[in-house]
């Protein structure tokens, strides 16, 4: 399985570009373990490209440094969003981002 995601602000009325994301993977123990680290590109897409084996992840969006070299406050230093990957392997999970300085949303994109 795949993983991918868009982050569009929804302020600024385009994609949030050059927001670092990390994706990190449930274990046994309670604990995160990092699967990948990259950032979005100049459209505010990323498709990580590590497989993803059926288990629970995160994704860890740094929306603080994002808002903070446009010189604008926010609330949220960063986002984070859990959720379960279970199902066909060859399938693909994109979770999208819509952001502002102060909100945020998600849902299961396709």
């Amino acid at each position: 399985m795949t993983v991918s995601t868009h982050i569009l602000d929804a302020v600024a009325g385009h994609p949030a570009a050059g927001v670092s994301v990390a994706l990190s993977m449930l274990v046994s123990d309670g604990s995160w373990l990092p699967v990948e680290t990259a950032s979005t590109g100049v459209d505010g897409r990323l498709a990580f490209a590590v497989p993803t084996l059926a288990g629970v992840y995160r994704l860890t969006f740094a929306t603080g440094p994002y808002f903070a070299a446009r010189s604008v406050d926010t609330f949220y230093p960063e986002v984070t969003i859990t959720f379960t990957v279970e199902g066909d392997p060859s399938g693909h999970y994109h979770v999208p981002l819509l952001l502002s300085p102060y909100a945020y949303s998600t849902y299961r994109g396709s």
